[in-house]
């Protein structure tokens, strides 16, 4: 799936009006935007547009808007933080129904240069849904072309995602992807579809059933894949293994055993935990002091929970690293948000951090792991978008890709 789109460089948006999809989808405490990587991340494409001459309008979702609109979840703190990082206003339009008349004001209002950001796009209720038709032609009427740089809602058809395009099309507007999309779709792109070799990938994260698809597919595309975390134990058990009180997904171990024998006709490398960390009671708050045992995975005690992958296996993966020239990475080793139970997660980042190939991370948790553990600046590239890239992974097409015009 390579990127044959169009992108920011190839329009002219001088004295247009520029709809423009991010993913400001920040953590908030208090009102306080705690990460704000995902607003830093928008910024290239924001003043690409600025510096042409654009009238930019900006949207986006933020959190999952369940109980209806409310100020927890408005934008406003987004205007702030943006205003403060662009140095010039940003001019915020607080209407819980995102394209009415305040909207079409503050548009009328803009000359070229002015930024205007919408209210949460959620608050309108129809942006998830089938029947997003009239907030999609609402959104395409404020804007002359659209730009989707919003990677981590990319996977998903909604109205400003991809519904919007349709009504941008039919009045002549061009539709595009901004710098961001460009950049995770060359990334992960490149890296399943044509990858400098040897290629490793490392799956990790809590359950099978997540990454059925993305098992299937990585086989297909890697020389070795690399499976840790919470997953492994069904991979162990279908190898008839004791994995004790670990998580395990009895209704997969026939996939499981499928996989490995798919690993061994395709001639790919699989590799498993040897050894594991093991404890007895879940650590409860998370991240409390716990005892530990290690345990090979051939004699594991029935009445211990494997946690992370062992020193042995830390190793072994750390040395498959070693000679790759292009590494994915989606998913935890362990239960990394314990410093107790992080040494797995910490050691593949650290052999990431040292190889030379280019390394990618695919977004959500493997992406808090690598930012926290302090290696984020040593990656090729960190996803913003972890069930976006998930997909991505899969081999399958994104709705937000799909809808930009083709070069």
């Amino acid at each position: 799936m390579g990127l044959n789109k169009k992108s920011v460089d190839d329009i002219n948006v001088k004295g247009k009006r520029v709809l423009v999809r991010c993913d400001f989808n920040v953590p908030l405490k208090n009102g306080e935007i705690t990460d704000e990587t995902r607003i830093t991340a928008a910024l290239p494409t924001i003043q690409k547009l600025l510096n042409d001459g654009g009238k930019v309008i900006l949207c986006s979702h933020l959190g999952k808007v369940k109980n209806g609109p409310n100020e927890g979840e408005s934008l406003a703190p987004v205007a702030k933080r943006l205003s403060e990082k662009l140095g010039k206003e940003v001019h915020f339009v607080a209407d819980y129904n995102v394209t009415g008349e305040a909207a079409t004001k503050a548009v009328e209002a803009m000359k070229e240069g002015d930024v205007v950001l919408l209210q949460n796009t959620r608050f309108r209720g129809a942006e998830e849904t089938k029947n997003g038709e009239a907030f999609s032609k609402e959104l395409a009427d404020l804007a002359d072309d659209y730009v989707c740089d919003a990677f981590g809602s990319s996977h998903r058809a909604h109205a400003s995602v991809a519904g919007v395009t349709k009504f941008i099309s039919e009045k002549g507007g061009s539709n595009v992807v901004g710098y961001l999309m460009q950049k995770e779709i060359n990334f992960l792109g490149n890296a399943v579809e044509n990858p400098v070799r040897p290629f490793v990938a490392i799956l990790g994260g809590a359950k099978v059933a997540d990454k059925l698809n993305v098992i299937s597919n990585l086989l297909e595309k890697c020389d070795t894949l690399i499976i840790g975390g919470g997953m492994a134990y069904t991979f162990l058990k279908a190898q008839g293994y004791e994995i004790g009180k670990s998580l395990v997904d009895d209704s997969k171990l026939d996939y499981c055993k499928e996989m490995m024998e798919k690993a061994e006709k395709l001639g790919k490398k699989l590799l498993l935990p040897v050894d594991s960390v093991t404890i007895t009671e879940f650590p409860n708050p998370i991240d409390a002091p716990v005892e530990v045992e290690v345990y090979d995975v051939t004699n594991m005690p029935a009445d211990r929970e494997g946690c992370d992958i062992g020193p042995k296996t830390a190793e072994m993966f750390a040395e498959a690293v070693k000679s790759a020239k292009t590494v994915v990475w989606n998913g935890p080793m362990g239960v990394f948000e314990n410093p107790t139970l992080a040494a797995g997660t910490i050691a593949v980042a650290k052999a990431l951090a040292e190889t030379e190939a280019t390394t990618i991370i695919g977004g959500g948790d493997s992406a808090a792991a690598v930012n926290q553990l302090g290696f984020g600046d040593k990656m090729s590239h960190i996803s913003t978008g972890g069930g976006a890239s998930l997909e991505f992974l899969e081999g399958k097409e994104l709705p937000g890709v799909v809808a930009a015009d083709d070069k």
